[in-house]
């Protein structure tokens, strides 16, 4: 069973929709004992840093994650900012994330290649995947997906880098760590594109 982490950010009911349309089984987590039992975790997120690492904290659910992800090694994807607050800090606000990959996110305002962009990076754009991953399976040749975000994870270790993306330099657009994973465009917003990759997570 796919656990939807809803702790109050996020498209829920779109992540649950691609689900339901492959008979994939989902449920949406509002609380700790919501999480028992599920094989796997998807962790959504819109706006702001703080605001999510606040709300996720409060939702009552922050320890129990921690021990699925970190202890039982359940395979989670962070989605958007869901991504976001997988890395350690971000410029975007003083809160400490949850640190399960190791880097930190930047604004593009504060990147000197990509300063001039328009932001927020908002629309269809390519993903390159950089390494074989089954979270891309049959997307490697011309997987667009869609994005609205104005920050990006710059990742500590090259590996942990899964894809990039190009909006006046290249950037990390997903990432993995042995089970964690994360996505900074929105696959519940890509048609065929998004629902093939959350096909994938599912598969893992």
């Amino acid at each position: 069973m796919i656990a939807i982490v809803d702790y109050g950010l996020g498209n829920i009911a779109a992540f649950a929709s691609v689900y339901n349309r492959a008979n994939i089984k989902v449920a949406v987590a509002r609380t700790a004992g919501d999480l028992k039992g599920a094989s796997k975790l998807i962790l959504p997120g819109v706006g702001h840093f703080d605001h999510a690492m606040r709300l996720l904290q409060e939702s009552g659910m922050r320890g129990a994650l921690d021990d699925m992800v970190l202890g039982d090694k359940v395979p989670v994807i962070g989605v958007c900012v869901g991504m976001q607050i997988l890395a350690r800090s971000s410029e975007e606000g003083s809160l400490p994330g949850l640190g399960w990959i190791d880097g930190e996110v930047r604004a593009f305002k504060s990147t000197e290649a990509m300063r001039d962009m328009p932001v927020p990076h908002m629309g269809w754009n390519d993903v390159r995947p950089l390494s074989q991953s089954r979270l891309f399976d049959e997307l490697h040749d011309n997987a667009r997906f869609y994005f609205l975000h104005s920050y990006y994870m710059n990742c500590d270790r090259r590996e942990d880098a899964l894809a990039t993306c190009n909006y006046g330099a290249d950037f990390v657009c997903a990432v993995q760590s042995s089970n964690i994973y994360g996505v900074q465009f929105h696959p519940e917003k890509s048609h065929s594109f998004g629902n093939r990759l959350l096909r994938n997570f599912a598969g893992l």
